[in-house]
């Protein structure tokens, strides 16, 4: 089972479906906020949807492809965080995540983000991370920001959300570049 503890008060763990009340509940108290940047949140209509994205993302875990994590602060569900896929031939990967309102602006993500950059690079041997925002998604640009990546570039119009395109930001982090900076 995939845990890490990222900091005193930050725990990363893969979700289990009996997670999937309190994640669902996460969601719908967070609808508002979330559907700006996430376009799954119009979707998420009930714990069921829930658990179909659990068990999709056991397989993808069984499948060596990525996990999806729980991010806990204080013991409490915040979020998600994971990777949307592994390109074993290349050795990349691209972080997804999502933090709800009231766990913003503690320092979370950058540390659940870290987290998970130590281990896809030092456990899985990986060579580069790559994390994609919204152009205008100020405070996930910031994350990767902070981490020290590298923006590559724009890919335009690349996600629809709801009723407009967007475009994303692609950063990136090369193996020996984190380990330099670490």
């Amino acid at each position: 089972m995939f845990y890490f503890q990222a900091t005193d008060d930050i725990q990363l763990r893969v979700l289990e479906l009996k997670n999937a009340k309190e994640l669902y509940r996460l969601i719908d108290d967070n609808r508002l906020f979330l559907r700006e940047w996430l376009p799954w949140v119009g979707s998420t209509t009930g714990v069921e949807v829930i658990k179909q994205f659990i068990k999709s993302s056991k397989k993808q875990m069984t499948d060596n492809n990525g996990f999806q994590a729980g991010i806990y602060y204080r013991g409490e569900i915040a979020g998600c965080i994971g990777l949307h896929s592994i390109d074993w031939s290349n050795r990349k990967t691209t972080i997804g995540y999502w933090l709800a309102s009231d766990f913003q602006g503690k320092g979370i993500m950058t540390q659940s983000c870290k987290a998970i950059i130590n281990y896809v690079i030092k456990d899985l041997g990986l060579n580069r991370v790559e994390i994609r925002a919204a152009e205008l998604n100020s405070k996930s640009r910031a994350i990767a920001q902070r981490l020290g990546f590298t923006q590559e570039g724009i890919c335009r119009q690349v996600e629809w959300l709801y009723d407009h395109y967007v475009d994303h930001v692609i950063y990136a982090v090369l193996s020996e570049e984190w380990k330099n900076q670490q």
